[in-house]
């Protein structure tokens, strides 16, 4: 099921960005000095990696033929945990449903720590 739910992700994400997919309340208040639109652009860039590291699991995971399998699978678990409000507030957008204030804050939050975990991932597929 979740891997379902990733794959709906990164095949209607697209659509989404295309779309102006944003978030509006963004700014100095994220602690990242970024303007509204720089931080909208980084954490669309995070969203991106981030799925597209979500695929390469995927597709690892069809082959399963890496003997660092295991240590792979647990940094695609914590990016999933620390990507989770970035992926339900682009879920939402996509099932046209509104994003309040305390998801829009978590998004602002775990950005970074998206950032970081999809970067971990990247690195134990490396191995």
């Amino acid at each position: 099921m979740k891997r379902l739910y990733s794959l709906r992700l990164v095949v209607l994400m697209p659509s989404v960005l295309l779309t102006g997919c944003s978030l509006p309340f963004i700014g100095q208040m994220s602690g990242t000095g970024l303007s509204r639109e720089e931080f909208a652009h980084y954490v669309e860039e995070v969203f991106r990696f981030q799925n597209r590291m979500t695929s390469e699991v995927m597709m690892l995971t069809a082959a399963d033929d890496s003997a660092n399998f295991s240590a792979v699978l647990k940094s695609e678990q914590q990016m999933q945990q620390a990507c989770a409000p970035l992926n339900e507030y682009v879920a939402r957008n996509i099932d046209g449903l509104s994003n309040g204030l305390a998801l829009q804050r978590q998004v602002v939050k775990s950005a970074l720590e998206c950032d970081h975990a999809a970067h971990a991932v990247e690195v134990q597929l490396k191995r």
